[in-house]
Order: structure tokens, then C-alpha cells, then sequence
């Protein structure tokens, strides 16, 4: 049995996939790598489960944010690292929403690429996926998050645990109109379309316990 690491390459810019190809290689000999240029593709004509998922987000047909659980879904156990020269912030926080275990961006140096695939692929970068990212595409989050008020980081705590606005109004001594508006902002915040979106994406980003 073959017992060398296996990853699979989705984009659709032949030349970009052999680049990335031959610097995994040079840098990780043992490495396999099977090319696809569409999800569909990958879908239809990959048969053994890969260890990672290199996936761009912009492809032909399905694009890379909504393929995230259809990879998810056939092959569970194999994290997927999003590639794209579209490092904005909202796509970065989609894409981890979606399941993806990081997201580099494509003006990164071929190093920085290689580092991410290579520590993903042994499971040395699991303790905060926006370690990986391309710095300037996400807010700098720290004990408060920019943007965010301490008091809204509290709420935060909160939703995450999942209070309704009238338990969390009583625990902060707040109006629930007031604590109403702290969730509003948060989950502007977060581009988040609900309070349920909201929790996954700070538990995501490391945001809370």
C-alpha cells in the first residue's frame, strides 16, 4: 500500500497548478498531488480520499466557497486550505464559516504556501486558523476585538453560549433593547446572517473559550 501524503490541487489556471505542484514537490518529495481543474471534476474522477484540499475560491461552475461542503461532505476527514487572489475580509470569514481549516492568499510567496500546506497536512496548525492568513485581509483581534466594545465582546461571550437577548439583558443589567444593538453590531462584525453564524465564526476565528 502506498502510504505517501496525497493532496488534492482544484483550480482552473493550468500554469498556477503546475507552479504549486512542482514547488510541493521540490519542497516534499514523498508528496502525490492529483490535479483537477473544476469541483465537478474532482468530484467525478477522484476516487481515493486526498489528506488536504488545496481549493481555489473563483472556478468555473462551482466556486470554491460553495464547494467547501461538498468536499466536506465526501471526504470528511480532509481539511481543505482556500487559495485566492481575493484575500478580502469577507471572503476570508466565508470560507472559515464554511468549514475551510485556513486561507492563504495567492500573492503570498511560494514558502509561505508550502509552510501552510505542510503544517496542515500534519496537523501542526489547528490552534487558530487566522494565524495563516494573509495579514492585512483580516481585522487584528486581540483580548477586544477592533471594531467591537468590551461590552459587546461580553455579549458575544454570551451568544455563543447560547442566551436569548432577554437572559443576557438580566445577566449585564442592560435594557433588552440595548443588548438588542450589541448583537446588531456584532454580527456586522462578522458578516454573519444569524446569531446561530455569529457563534460558529467567533468559535472559528478563537474569539471565545
Amino acid at each position: 500500500m502506498n502510504t505517501s501524503p496525497f493532496i488534492l490541487l482544484i483550480d482552473d489556471h493550468a500554469l498556477f497548478r503546475t507552479g504549486v505542484r512542482l514547488v510541493l514537490n521540490t519542497s516534499m518529495p514523498s508528496l502525490q498531488v492529483q490535479e483537477a481543474e473544476s469541483l465537478e471534476q474532482a468530484m467525478r474522477n477522484v476516487s481515493e480520499p486526498p489528506e488536504l484540499i488545496v481549493l481555489d475560491v473563483q472556478l468555473v461552475g462551482l466556486n470554491g466557497i460553495e464547494g467547501i461542503a461538498l468536499l466536506k461532505r465526501k471526504w470528511p476527514l480532509a481539511p481543505v486550505v482556500m487559495l485566492s487572489s481575493h484575500a478580502d475580509t469577507d471572503t476570508v470569514t466565508m470560507a472559515l464559516a464554511r468549514g475551510a481549516a485556513a486561507f492563504v492568499s495567492k500573492a503570498e510567496t511560494a514558502d509561505k504556501i508550502v509552510n501552510v500546506i505542510g503544517q496542515i497536512l500534519h496537523g501542526q496548525a489547528d490552534d487558530h486558523p487566522a494565524r495563516v492568513l494573509k495579514k492585512s485581509a483580516v481585522p487584528s483581534f486581540g483580548a477586544a476585538p477592533a471594531n467591537l466594545t468590551p461590552r459587546q465582546c461580553e455579549v458575544l461571550d454570551f451568544v455563543c453560549q447560547g442566551l436569548s437577548n432577554k437572559a443576557i439583558a438580566r445577566r449585564l443589567a442592560l435594557s433588552e433593547n440595548t443588548v438588542r444593538g450589541h448583537v446588531q453590531a456584532i454580527l456586522e462584525f462578522l458578516h454573519a446572517g444569524s446569531r446561530s453564524e455569529a457563534a460558529f465564526i467567533a468559535r472559528r476565528l478563537g474569539l471565545v473559550d
